[in-house]
């Protein structure tokens, strides 16, 4: 205690030394500290279920490499053929709209096989789980909800014999709810027994699936066990079957996704910010031992040993860095308050970001491996002197004086180098930004208004066709109503948005007749994607003719759909450039026949009457996907369409009116209106907050920087004074003087600056997956 108390009367003494350096630290610790907050919640805490490092998600994987959800077949075998999983389960999604509780909503619910909720080993915190009965193909329809559902919508009763929920136009009876802690599929608000697929076929990959392996069993070799199964599939079904190998996956790396990429690259970033800052201080210690390396010879002489000489120079390092620490917890505290203002809405896991005890350890272990870092550096320069010397030297010793300022040069250049590098990745990523935001999607994005809504119809596998007609029917009405609002320049239906949607058009493969009949039924289709000249992959999207002119797509051949295409005439289609170069490169693609019985079953073929501009469906980042447009009023458009309605001036002012006109058309159906270019930001907010991050510690760590030139300079000016002044009594002119010190800093700043480049452009390829055209 006796040498910590000394060790806080010291700094004391020395206020300017002190506050700097407190400063200095906890900018680096609480960066840090506030970025392992996020890391922690969104990476490295556990699932919160039991042993969740068994649980993972399975995929198939296609000859050439990509993964596949699996098809019903496949994951009938799967399941019933492996020896690693303890259960294996499937999952899909259905957005419909949902009614009973407070208020309708357009509800994300999941589909699960009958091992879902055994896989996870959870239970519903208040009623009961599916019954055997209700799991059978035909069974009751019953519903288990989300707690939040429950507690927003339905007012949190204990009793739910008497709650009954519509969706799709159907009574599902509120079995249980699950608990507050479970949330997957990530934000849904129910889950029900899933149907088969009424098409059950190898290749159509419809089932998201998850597993638990057995006790003892890993990864690999979960893996190596149902790719043997993938093998035995392709072996005896051959072109019926399109999987070559299986892919096992920990479930949390799935659920993190790319966003692993961007906190790893933040928490480099914010590494190199902490390293900074430790370089300055360690320059401001240089110079403080420096000036106290008499008293210490002085101690040397008087008996105290090496190891007191450190045992001194740990406390001083520990009593600043501890103020340090705590000043940068307090920061790291005040800042984790205010990520969410930048979060992306996609990211993962957030609700349990906190200054929990695990962030509060990892604060304390930074603190400590700060102080004895500087501790040890501190102690190293000062016995590097001679004691003798020390001793006899006069104030301001030569040697001394040229040893310390040579070791703070070198502290700046690497502080310079280390700054270029996160100024190099702030660059990059701000370059790419700039790139993703100027990269046009095909189509005029101002002045868009979205409009979503969910129709209260069966599920598309249960729709007859006047099921469809009749939604269509509704459609159009509510359609019309919107185009006529003051300040609408047009309004277009269409099945789902492109971009800020990603990859909510569904894909599936599709057939090229040629002069072929028509497949009679799913078998035959499936003999006939065998001929892989015939066939193809593309995206699907039932729209209006408006959908084209609306977005300013441009018609390059042929037209678009018109009121002669009617349900009962031929049905027709518009396919992207795209897919025209794809499958028609020698040949005119209009007037082609294509059967494409992709979501809705429909093996009637269609005839292709236009091509369009290409758009970037899945994204700004992606390429511009081969895409059919299918005339609404002929397939539908599905229980969740959407009316695009591009307006004049301040389209913002007519959103009131537009939801008047759903208050009086369809006051049943649930709705969402926003801003197209809203929609936009949310999708590239991911990249925002990174950009917005690593920008920050740049800007932090260059004034860190610039003050270790400014002390180093300063430092060798206080040296050189008498030289300077003989300079002076000499001739030498003010501007002469002043070249010189710009000079010694130019020197050191251009030498830091090749190293950082040397540095930069070893790393930055480590970027590359977060870059875009870069």
């Amino acid at each position: 205690m006796t040498t910590l108390r000394y060790a806080f009367r010291s700094l004391l003494k020395s206020p300017g030394f002190t506050a700097v350096a407190v400063l200095t630290l906890a900018a680096g610790i609480g960066a840090s500290t506030c970025i392992f907050s996020v890391v922690d919640a969104v990476l490295l805490a556990p699932l919160p279920y039991p042993h969740p490092e068994q649980l993972v998600r399975v995929w198939e994987q296609a000859a050439d490499g990509h993964l596949m959800n699996l098809g019903e077949p496949d994951f009938d075998d799967f399941r019933n053929q492996n020896n690693t999983m303890a259960t294996l389960a499937a999952y899909g999604f259905w957005n419909a709209p949902m009614s009973g509780g407070s208020e309708p909503v357009s509800a994300s619910l999941a589909r699960v096989s009958e091992d879902f909720f055994r896989t996870f080993g959870v239970e519903p915190a208040i009623g009961r789980g599916f019954a055997p009965d209700e799991l059978r193909e035909g069974g009751a329809r019953v519903i288990i909800v989300s707690h939040g559902y429950w507690k927003r919508y339905l007012g949190g009763p204990e009793d739910l014999s008497r709650v009954r929920l519509s969706i799709g136009g159907e009574v599902y009876p509120v079995i249980g709810v699950m608990p507050s802690s479970f949330d997957y599929p990530s934000g849904v608000e129910g889950w029900i027994v899933r149907k088969h697929d009424p098409v059950y076929s190898r290749r159509n990959h419809n089932w998201r699936t998850i597993g638990r392996l057995r006790g003892g069993v890993t990864a690999a070799q979960a893996r190596a066990n149902l790719s043997a199964i993938a093998a035995r599939i392709k072996e005896r079904y051959g072109k019926d079957a399109d999987v070559a190998t299986a892919d096992v996956d920990p479930l949390l790396n799935t659920i993190v996704g790319d966003v692993r990429k961007a906190l790893l690259t933040l928490c480099g970033a914010v590494a190199l910010l902490l390293l900074v800052g430790c370089a300055n201080v360690a320059g401001l210690m240089l110079a403080r031992t420096s000036a106290r390396a008499k008293e210490l010879a002085v101690r040397t002489a008087l008996g105290a040993s090496r190891m007191r000489i450190l045992k001194q120079f740990l406390a001083e390092s520990l009593v600043l860095s501890a103020m340090s620490g705590i000043a940068g917890f307090v920061i790291a505290a005040w800042s984790v308050k205010l990520l969410p203002a930048i979060f992306p809405a996609t990211l993962p896991r957030q609700e349990g970001i906190a200054v929990s005890v695990p962030v509060l350890l990892f604060a304390v272990a930074v603190t400590i491996a700060v102080a004895i870092a500087l501790a040890l550096f501190s102690s190293w320069r000062a016995s590097t002197a001679g004691l003798q010397q020390a001793l006899t030297a006069g104030s301001r010793s030569y040697t001394a004086t040229r040893s310390t300022q040579r070791m703070r040069v070198v502290l700046v250049i690497g502080e310079i180098a280390t700054t270029l590098t996160i100024l190099m990745a702030a660059g990059l990523l701000g370059r790419s930004f700039l790139r993703l935001i100027e990269t046009s999607p095909g189509f005029r994005a101002e002045n868009l208004i979205t409009v979503e809504f969910a129709l209260p119809t069966p599920p598309r596998v249960n729709a007859t066709a006047e099921d469809v007609q009749r939604d269509v029917q509704r459609v159009d009405r509510i359609a019309e109503r919107l185009r006529a609002v003051p300040g609408a320049e047009s309004a277009a239906v269409v099945g789902a948005l492109p971009v800020a949607a990603g990859d909510n058009l569904p894909d599936g493969s599709f057939v090229i007749l040629r002069g072929r009949k028509p497949p009679a039924d799913h078998k035959e289709f499936d003999l006939m994607i065998r001929d892989p000249s015939q066939t193809g992959e593309a995206s699907y999207c039932p729209a209006s003719g408006a959908y084209f002119r609306t977005l300013g797509i441009p018609l390059i051949r042929g037209r678009i759909f018109s009121d002669r295409d009617t349900p009962d005439s031929p049905w027709v289609a518009v396919i992207s450039d795209t897919l025209a170069r794809q499958h028609f490169a020698k040949e005119d693609p209009i007037g082609q026949m294509i059967s494409f019985p992709i979501t809705d079953g429909y093996l009637k073929p269609m005839t292709i009457v236009g091509i369009v501009g290409d758009i970037r469906a899945g994204g700004l980042d992606q390429p511009a996907s081969p895409i059919i447009y299918t005339d609404y009023r002929q397939r539908g458009a599905g229980l969740t369409p959407a009316i695009i309605i591009r307006g004049s001036a301040a389209p913002e002012g007519i959103i009131p009116t537009i939801r008047s006109v759903f208050r009086s058309v369809a006051p049943d159906v649930p709705v969402k209106i926003s801003m197209f270019e809203t929609e936009l930001g949310g999708w590239l907010a991911q990249r925002r907050f990174v950009l917005s991050l690593v920008a920050l510690f740049a800007v932090v760590a260059l004034g860190l920087a610039a003050l270790g030139i400014y002390g180093v300079i300063a430092f060798s000016v206080a040296r050189r004074t008498q030289e300077i002044g003989i300079r002076m009594a000499l001739g030498a002119r003010s501007g002469d003087v002043l070249r010189l010190i710009i000079g010694e800093a130019a020197r050191i700043a251009v030498i830091g600056i090749v190293f950082g480049v040397i540095v930069s452009l070893s790393t930055m390829r480590l970027l590359s997956s977060l870059l875009f055209d870069v």
